[in-house]
């Protein structure tokens, strides 16, 4: 009996073939495949654009519009970085669902088992998710932040009521426009991964973000003003304010207990990524 040997090119002995090192940098090559072959992510990402830009410019024009009907205290305290970033209030909400959907959504579909095959660690997967969605969300919603105000700023100068950029405080509420929306982003990543379906975890973000608020508008005025300055997105928006509201926390504690809130989300999901079987 002969036995064939594979001979290499030149006619020495075979080479043994490579070994596939999993690297974190190639997880996130995968994952930025996986977002940009998507076409719900196209969608979605534009979806929040036009938000942005167009919500937040077309309340501009109609505070322009009624300017003259305003009464004292509107004008007072009348914010006019705020009034053009106005479209970063809807837009959360496909940011927010588009993040759900970078775990839940494979999940549905079953693919997570494939993923997690591929990445047996499991964690270098969120990492990956969390640092492609997150980098993609804040360039271009910080870009889209930045035209909004611009094109805001440019329809409330008809009533002379515009600002600028160096203003105290209007830069910052603009980049914060970005960082908003990437803690956001976040958020909706970690709810995906903990409960891991799309119906429950866009349940859950539209409940933290906009039903919870609601709750507490309607609550005595005792509790309301104690208890609404803390919640998640209340916290979040106060890096959006440039007029002082004191029914909000100063910008920056305010927002850094929201993304104490998206930490502890993602903590969580860390825990139940390692436990739970895909």
């Amino acid at each position: 009996m002969t036995t064939a040997t594979l001979d290499a090119p030149t006619g020495g002995p075979a080479r043994p073939p490579t070994a596939y090192h999993l690297t974190q940098r190639r997880v996130i090559r995968s994952e930025w495949t996986k977002l940009r072959s998507l076409r719900s992510t196209l969608f979605a990402l534009l979806a929040a654009v036009v938000f942005v830009i167009g919500l937040g410019t077309l309340i501009s024009w109609a505070q322009a519009s009624h300017w003259s009907q305003a009464s004292l205290r509107d004008r007072l305290t009348f914010d006019p970085t705020n009034v053009s970033l106005s479209g970063l209030f809807l837009a959360q909400l496909a940011i927010g669902v588009l993040g759900v959907l970078m775990f839940s959504g494979e999940y549905g579909t079953g693919m997570i088992r494939a993923t997690l095959s591929a990445v047996p660690r499991r964690l270098p997967v969120l990492w990956a998710k969390v640092l492609v969605f997150g980098a993609v969300t804040f360039v271009l919603m910080t870009i889209s932040s930045f035209v909004a105000f611009l094109a805001g700023q440019e329809v409330l100068s008809s009533q002379h009521i515009q600002t600028s950029l160096s203003q105290p405080g209007v830069l910052r509420a603009v980049i914060g426009g970005g960082l908003y929306l990437l803690v956001v982003a976040l958020l909706g990543i970690a709810l995906g991964a903990l409960l891991r379906s799309t119906a429950g975890g866009i349940a859950t973000l539209f409940g933290l973000l906009l039903v919870v608020p609601l709750i507490v508008h309607f609550l005595p005025e005792s509790w309301s003003n104690a208890i609404s300055p803390y919640l998640p997105s209340s916290a979040g928006q106060s890096i959006l304010a440039v007029v002082h509201d004191p029914t909000l926390l100063s910008p920056w504690p305010g927002f850094l207990l929201f993304c104490g809130y998206a930490a502890a989300a993602l903590a969580g999901a860390t825990v139940v990524l390692l436990r739970r079987d895909a």
